[in-house]
């Protein structure tokens, strides 16, 4: 991005814990996406680099301290996909994922099908779908599109089947709060709109006390000046708490769907998914 805006950048390779595998890092998806989001924090305070790009999915709730987020890009495809062999998903499928918000949702539209762990990078994935040991992946779509894969049978997930996480599809240009000359560097990729959403989907994680481990599903959108929040809590078991709300705003509009989500029981199902991760 700054070298096509006449900005000299060099791309720092940095090496972390995650890409070690699992086994270096916290147990479960959240402990996995903290190590490589943690890192890459820790080199931008030492000043090892100067700015940080991120999946805005896998970030925490709460900036660290020192650090902003200095610019969201036009947000990519937000949506999930479901990507199977040939196209099909007969009954009793075994679909897999390791997102908890992925499988209790797939078995609200779907509940013939078998959701069971499935974790590696995309390629990993890939392979076990190829080999067999699944009948179907759900995977971030933007993710695919970053990978410039073209996969042959590949359904998007509208909406009313899959909520996406929050922050899905965008990116998160963090850089140092003290550091001027970054600040006007990355203030131009700033899409209005797309840290509109960003800081909308994230505010209801903040307010649900959830992280990006939890079956939460959100997607803001704006709508001139009115933003509109759709979002859902499940347990996988039949019960599920939803919000589709349109306020003033996006902080509005937020405070209205997480309290709505709270209102049908989301808190207990958030709690019990803590207890089992």
């Amino acid at each position: 991005m700054l070298d096509a805006a006449g900005i000299p950048a060099r791309l720092v390779p940095l090496a972390t814990a995650g890409d070690a595998g699992a086994g270096a890092t916290p147990a479960g998806p959240a402990g996995r996406k903290g190590s490589f989001v943690g890192e890459i924090v820790r080199a931008l305070l030492a000043g090892d680099i100067d700015v940080a790009v991120h999946s805005a999915k896998d970030l925490p709730a709460e900036d660290p301290p020192g650090v902003v987020i200095a610019a969201v890009p036009e947000r990519a495809d937000p949506l999930d996909v479901l990507v199977t062999r040939d196209g099909s998903l007969p009954d009793g499928a075994v679909v897999g994922t390791s997102s908890l918000r992925r499988r209790t949702q797939v078995v609200r539209w779907r509940p013939d099908v078998r959701v069971e762990d499935l974790r590696g990078n995309v390629d990993t994935r890939l392979r076990r779908l190829d080999e067999g040991v699944v009948d179907g992946l759900v995977l971030a779509a933007a993710g695919i599109a970053r990978l410039g894969l073209r996969l042959a049978y590949a359904e998007p997930l509208e909406l009313e089947r899959m909520l996406p996480a929050p922050g899905q599809g965008a990116l998160a240009v963090q850089v140092r709060g003290d550091d001027p000359a970054a600040l006007r560097a990355t203030d131009a990729f700033d899409h209005p709109a797309s840290r509109t959403a960003f800081e909308t989907e994230r505010e209801i994680v903040r307010s649900l006390g959830a992280d990006c481990a939890l079956p939460l599903g959100a997607y803001a959108e704006v709508l001139g000046e009115r933003v509109r929040v759709r979002a859902l809590v499940a347990d996988g078991r039949g019960s599920a708490a939803s919000a589709d709300v349109t306020e003033a705003g996006g902080a509005a509009a937020a405070a209205a769907a997480a309290a709505a989500l709270l209102a049908g029981g989301a808190g207990p199902m958030l709690a019990a998914a803590r207890g089992s991760s």
